[in-house]
């Protein structure tokens, strides 16, 4: 693909990635996947190109831009202004030059063709900076490329060194990869030995202080990330039940938790508003059960930065409603003197704090649990992970003991 081309897909792209914002579809690495899918004749160095180029054009917008090729003209009108960013390194090609009508490429940009990124503008992410306090280094913060963090199956792997692997201080199972690491190419994740888990993921995980032969429930389990982590903890030894109610998210923990080697995990699909139903079998048995609950993702936007595209007051409203109605499922679980671990990656304290705050209002025979985590800052009634302080995804994390 020539530079120009390059561009023109791009602007392609991230229509479709504008338009699934708009309209509640697929994420932008499922679109690019795709995109590329059809396209077989785009080398893996033209992908990487492209990927980085529709990446750093929806990081420097913080408002959903009117189209891919707005987007990508503001970018360019922008580059000298850029010229010290990360993703200037990596796209040493790209400029407004390219809007040259050549055969593939993107038409010549017109008179009144001005489109102005800003970063930091939108109605998520004033959001995000009324909970920072306004402080725009955090807020930047989130925008920053994420590391590649490992979390090792001790199970299956001893001692494990890999090229550039770093370790990262209190997880003593877990390792800093070089960004583009293909650890799925690696023989021992194929063995089990690894998992990809952001560090602080695996942080806010150790709240549930899983301990062998216990019985624990992971109520959001999704694809299991934490579900793993919890039976690492575990030793594989006591009895785990994770549940969902996305039937293709957690169909993907069955063959990964037979990947690792852990046999303690149930799986449960639940239906929406019948869960009690469901979990009959385990009111007031388990000795934790972990919420890892569905919440706006502020604190992945380094992942996946379109998502300030997708944030309404409406859906910030309807996720902290369910957030609150798992709460009170999550509580029916635990027995008399167990642990009640309520997560989110999040900063909105809609979510996090406040919503913690509203539940110990509604129960005061409830109390939260002081927390000792080798990251994270006191907030509310539990703590807080951010990009800028702790190197991190964002996370609040809670840790509510039962009435005996």
């Amino acid at each position: 693909m020539t530079p120009a081309s390059r561009a023109q897909a791009a602007i392609e792209l991230l229509d479709q990635i504008i338009a699934a914002a708009r309209e509640g579809g697929a994420a932008a690495d499922t679109l690019i996947a795709r995109y590329f899918a059809a396209r077989r004749y785009a080398g893996s160095k033209d992908r990487r190109a492209v990927r980085e180029l529709v990446y750093a054009a929806i990081r420097e917008h913080g408002e959903l831009p009117p189209s891919g090729r707005a987007a990508i003209a503001g970018l360019a009108s922008y580059v000298d202004a850029f010229a010290d960013a990360d993703w200037r390194k990596e796209l040493p090609w790209f400029s407004a030059d390219l809007f040259d009508g050549s055969a593939h490429g993107p038409a010549p940009l017109s008179a009144n063709e001005v489109w102005r990124p800003g970063q930091l503008g939108g109605w998520a992410m004033s959001q995000v900076l009324a909970a920072v306090d306004h402080d725009d280094r955090e807020a930047t913060a989130l925008l920053e490329r994420a590391p590649l963090d490992i979390r090792i199956n001790r199970q299956v792997a001893g001692s494990v060194e890999i090229s550039g692997g770093e370790a990262i201080a209190g997880l003593p199972d877990a390792l800093r990869l070089p960004s583009g690491t293909n650890v799925e190419g690696l023989d021992l994740w194929k063995a089990g030995g690894l998992e990809v888990q952001d560090a602080g993921s695996q942080i806010v995980t150790q709240a549930a202080r899983a301990q062998p032969g216990q019985r624990i429930v992971d109520l959001c389990a999704g694809a299991g990330g934490k579900t793993l982590a919890l039976a690492a903890a575990m030793e594989n030894r006591g009895a785990l039940l994770a549940t969902d109610s996305d039937r293709a998210r957690l169909s993907r923990l069955a063959p990964r938790a037979e990947r690792a080697g852990v046999s303690i995990v149930e799986t449960r699909l639940l239906d929406p508003n019948r869960e009690a139903e469901a979990l009959a079998d385990w009111q007031a048995q388990a000795d934790a059960v972990l919420i890892d609950a569905p919440c706006s993702g502020t604190g992945t936007w380094r992942r996946n930065p379109e998502a300030r595209w997708r944030l309404t007051p409406a859906r910030l409203a309807k996720l902290v409603e369910t957030q609150a109605r798992l709460l009170e499922i999550g509580a029916g679980l635990v027995r008399p003197g167990g642990a009640l671990v309520y997560i989110v990656c999040s900063l909105l304290d809609d979510e996090g704090a406040g919503q913690v705050a509203r539940f110990l209002g509604d129960h005061p025979d409830w109390s939260a649990e002081p927390l000792s985590l080798p990251a994270g800052t006191p907030h509310g009634a539990g703590l807080r992970l951010t990009p800028l302080r702790d190197d991190t995804d964002g996370f609040f994390v809670a840790r509510l003991s039962a009435p005996c």
